[in-house]
């Protein structure tokens, strides 16, 4: 049996979208926010054009690996409507859906000349959607908002930059518009470790009866540059808060050529996932470049994290 810390394994099919598989001119596919959309995978691909922008668009597949249809036009982009605090690139959405108002909120990093900041839009068809804007002001992105209310009030992970420092953070909302209560939840480690420069929310909050399943990327800065791996955490599920357990070693990281060699070398940055039973189906971004896909057992994920609970 081969020895491995990586719980996740990868698709056979891997990259399973590139720039090749667009339907339009482009330089780059990656990062791609994941839901469930009847009985198709829907993608929310980052595609950088060819002036160096990006911005966001769907793709759709029956068994969420293969035969993508992808749509022609993007779904959410740096147009004029969209305000000066986009001008640079829509980036990195989170989709959750939110049962109580029968919409998904895509969470994604809006790029400006003042910087990075967290923008969200709705939508119940993915063909368009309603911005709501600028929610956190730059430096802050990594957003991603949990599946349900919690305590009467919507909860988003986020990380502000402050200097070098980059923490994940919560803050809660009444209404997804106005966020406060800030609360530093995972830290970057700092020091040898793997997640020691910095770390950020990777897809939405899985709820389990074991706590908020978080997965998360860390990043390690050696010679030849930075490293993106993935991580795991458990928040209370009451108080999610309360950090119960975290994984001192990663669970996917970059090995195969099409993620140690690309427009960034060295990466796995996921951004989705979508779950049937017990398997979890993790798309990320490969070294910024393309698309792919691994899985894993939500079962020894947990057990996993209850070796090492705080």
């Amino acid at each position: 049996m081969k020895l491995t810390n990586e719980i996740f394994k990868r698709s056979r099919h891997n990259p399973i979208i590139t720039f090749r598989d667009m339907p339009y001119l482009c330089h780059a596919v990656f990062n791609p926010g994941a839901t469930l959309v009847g009985d198709e995978t829907l993608l929310l691909i980052r595609v950088e054009d060819l002036e160096g922008r990006s911005h966001l668009t769907v793709a759709r597949s029956k068994d969420g690996v293969s035969n993508w249809h992808i749509e022609s036009e993007p779904l959410i982009s740096p147009s004029h409507e969209a305000g000066p605090y986009e001008e640079y690139g829509c980036e990195d959405p989170r989709i959750t859906y939110l049962q109580d108002i029968g919409q998904w909120i895509i969470a994604y990093t809006a790029y400006s000349p003042l910087g990075a900041g967290v923008a969200l839009a709705s939508t119940d068809d993915f063909r368009s959607v309603t911005r709501f804007g600028l929610v956190l002001a730059p430096n802050n992105k990594d957003a991603t908002v949990f599946p349900r209310k919690i305590r009467g009030e919507y909860w988003m992970l986020h990380r502000p930059v402050a200097g070098m420092i980059e923490h994940i953070w919560l803050t809660d909302s009444p209404d997804l518009i106005h966020w406060g209560h800030p609360w530093m939840v995972l830290d970057e480690r700092g020091g040898p470790w793997w997640d020691g420069v910095k770390v950020g929310a990777s897809t939405i909050p899985i709820e389990t009866s074991e706590g908020w399943l978080i997965l998360y990327h860390g990043v390690k800065e050696f010679p030849g540059g930075p490293m993106y791996r993935v991580g795991a955490a458990l928040l209370d599920l009451d108080n999610p808060r309360r950090l119960i357990a975290r994984l001192p070693y990663w669970i996917l990281g970059p090995r195969e050529p099409y993620e140690v060699s690309g427009q960034v070398h060295n990466v796995v940055f996921p951004c989705g996932h979508t779950i049937v039973g017990d398997q979890i189906r993790l798309y990320y971004g490969a070294a910024d470049t393309c698309v792919c896909m691994a899985t894993a057992s939500l079962k020894d994920i947990l057990t996993a994290l209850n070796e090492h609970r705080i």
